[in-house]
């Protein structure tokens, strides 16, 4: 391609990157301080939690059987001192993977495939706009948003001071952070040329990242080859604050430049709003189910509901097979045991259900999404046609609000069926199974509350129902680092999690669940009231 070409092809570039950035002006800064602000606060943590060397060396021990490889990282992290360094790089790098390649994901579809099939590609391409300017904003983003994170780690990890995290390992750990996050965003770009939907573009990179992981724990436990073949697992194999290894991170610049380059060249075979892969054709008629408000409703969250309940199944799992390491894991370390007993109950039972609030944040952000589809359809411009049939407002919402609702308690009921049987197994304890299982649902009444949250925001301040995601982010602060930064009571109690009792180790008290209850029926009410009241978003 000559010079002039390839300039043609970019023309507007700069232009569309000035836009996108003015339209993530508040969720990438939002994104890029949650994570940071999580990284610092769990590796501060470190400190009270494993306080001397025989704290350490009983994390080390535990983590060495397969499920703690599995959960966490590569054994070589365990060769050594164990510091805080080496517990840094072993514990956090594959967890924060999937949230930094979740938000690189998310970046490059809101502002490629999103942008065409809303149509508003298609304007633009009618102006003098080049034909890669689009896919080259949207991972101009992606890369300056990760180089942000990195930097921001790289800093507040040196900052702390902490024996053992050095400056050198934190410049590469905050460098392996955002390597992982621009793969996932060269990969992202590659999926928004396969699919015509946004929802799909997501799916198919939530996907890849889901394989990398599984890629990287199924090496870790045994069968090496298999990290060597995940961008998580070159992250990993670092070794960052160990051995300080750089290399590994020339495989992700090598798979990232591939997969961009492969989205550039794929994205020439296609026409806008268009995917390399045509829909699937539809049945010659439609079920009878489709006619029905909520079975059309059903039908449209049918993907995510299914992504989340294996996510749900999977993370169950994962975690009921430490259960029975828990009172190995928490018997040398005074600080976390007591505050995991202070939960009552034993301490099985009192891990169990630290790790049930955890898979509660799971079930909550698949129900803010599933009541937001809602927005999605109206921005969108298919809600006004079916609204302008026989359909009344209130049943359309209903219908998106009561598969949110019923999905919701699914797949809480599937993470702790999964994290029941699982940690039966793991412990030999077959009663968990049960128990667990039943926990699960003492959680639907806090879903309720965050669907009525993002509904009524949806209903009286349309332009801000995202905000509803405040809930389960929230959430997920209070339970991750409630107990470790010992946040005040009323803190606690914001979040609709922390109403809860802390079934199996607590009794279960009817009282707060049925509060719960009537604050989410209330909240709906305003909702639907709101939406019957306001104007649509007319395309």
């Amino acid at each position: 391609m000559s010079a002039g070409r390839a300039a043609g092809a970019l023309a507007g570039t700069g232009v569309l990157l000035r836009f996108a950035l003015r339209r993530d002006r508040v969720r990438l800064p939002v994104w890029i301080g949650a994570l940071t602000l999580v990284t610092l606060s769990s590796v501060s943590s470190f400190e009270s939690q494993y306080a001397t060397a025989e704290d350490r060396a009983s994390l080390r021990d535990t983590l060495e059987g397969p499920a703690g490889l599995a959960m966490s990282g590569p054994e070589h992290y365990l060769s050594g001192s164990y510091d805080y360094g080496a517990m840094t790089g072993h514990q956090m790098i594959g967890f924060f993977a999937i949230l930094t390649g979740l938000m690189s994901v998310l970046a490059v579809v809101r502002h490629t495939r999103a942008e065409e099939e809303t149509g508003r590609a298609e304007l633009l391409r009618a102006s003098a706009l080049g034909r890669h300017a689009q896919l080259t904003a949207a991972l101009t983003v992606a890369v300056a948003a990760n180089l942000a994170l990195g930097l921001l780690l790289a800093a507040g990890l040196t900052g702390l001071g902490l024996p053992g995290v050095t400056g050198a390992g934190s410049l590469l750990y905050g460098a392996t952070s955002a390597a992982v996050g621009i793969t996932f965003a060269a990969l992202a770009a590659v999926a928004v040329q396969i699919t015509p939907f946004a929802r799909g573009s997501s799916g198919l990179g939530l996907a890849a990242i889901g394989v990398a992981f599984t890629l990287r724990a199924v090496g870790d436990v045994g069968a090496d080859a298999f990290s060597w073949l995940s961008p998580i697992g070159w992250a990993q194999r670092t070794y960052v604050y160990v051995d300080d290894r750089w290399w590994p991170l020339l495989l992700n610049a090598a798979l990232s430049a591939a997969a961009a380059g492969a989205a550039f060249a794929l994205s020439t075979r296609r026409d806008v709003g268009a995917g390399l892969r045509p829909p699937r054709p539809g049945r010659p008629r439609a079920s009878g189910a489709l006619g029905h408000p909520a079975g059309f409703a059903l039908r449209l969250h049918r993907g995510v509901l299914l992504g989340f309940a294996a996510g749900a199944l999977l993370f169950g799992l994962m975690y009921g097979s430490i259960l029975g390491d828990a009172e190995d894991l928490l018997e040398n370390n005074d600080q976390l045991r007591q505050a995991v007993a202070r939960l009552g109950g034993s301490l099985v039972e009192s891990f169990a259900s630290v790790v049930m609030s955890i898979l509660a944040v799971v079930a909550a952000s698949y129900v803010v999404m599933a009541t937001l589809r809602a927005r999605a359809e109206e921005t969108g411009g298919r809600a006004e046609p079916v609204l302008a049939t026989g359909l009344s407002r209130t049943r359309w919402l209903g219908s998106h609000l009561a598969v949110a609702l019923a999905g919701g308690t699914l797949i809480m009921l599937v993470a702790g069926a999964a994290f029941g049987a699982s940690g039966a197994g793991s412990s030999g304890d077959g009663g968990l199974l049960w128990s667990l299982t039943w926990a699960s649902l003492a959680y639907a009444p806090a879903l309720w509350v965050t669907a009525g949250v993002a509904v009524a925001l949806f209903g009286w301040f349309p332009r801000a129902s995202a905000a509803a995601w405040a809930v389960p982010a929230y959430s997920f602060f209070v339970v991750y680092l409630g107990e470790l930064t010992d946040i005040p009571d009323g803190l606690s109690n914001l979040s609709p999690l922390g109403h809860v009792p802390q079934v199996p180790a607590a009794e279960l008290e009817w009282t707060p669940l049925l509060i719960l209850t009537a604050v989410a029926a209330a909240l709906v009410a305003c909702g639907l009231a709101g939406f019957r009241r306001r104007d649509l978003d007319s395309k």
